[in-house]
């Protein structure tokens, strides 16, 4: 069995890190047939994921982003292409998540000027 360990830092906080992991969990079901849970902590969630040959987490916190995975025998013989699919991925989804602005609160609409 071969083990793959990522870690990345990120600024974007506990709710768009949240968002970024949900998206990249429905990538890895729609795209690699995986099945993945994600549990939600006060502090930082978890993304477990598994399919056949694989299976891992995702920990998903206000400023980073680690992810360790067991590869089976079969893919083990993969590890090193895997990884990299796995961090480009991430690097994207990362990235993606910091362009997009944060929400605006949105606030109370001015009144018009009265004319006179």
């Amino acid at each position: 069995m071969a083990d793959i360990h990522i870690h990345r830092k990120h600024r974007l906080g506990l709710a768009k890190a949240r968002k970024a992991a949900w998206k990249w969990a429905e990538a890895a079901e729609q795209k690699f047939a995986m099945e993945c849970t994600v549990i939600e902590g006060k502090t930082s969630d978890v993304v477990e994921f598994k399919r056949s040959g694989v299976e891992g987490e995702l920990i998903v916190a206000a400023d980073s982003f680690d992810l360790s995975a067991r590869l089976g025998l079969l893919l083990g013989a993969f590890r090193g292409r895997i990884e990299a699919g796995i961090e480009d991925n991430l690097d994207e989804v990362l990235a993606a998540a910091a362009a997009t602005p944060a929400a605006k609160k949105k606030t109370p609409a001015k009144s018009a000027p009265k004319k006179k």
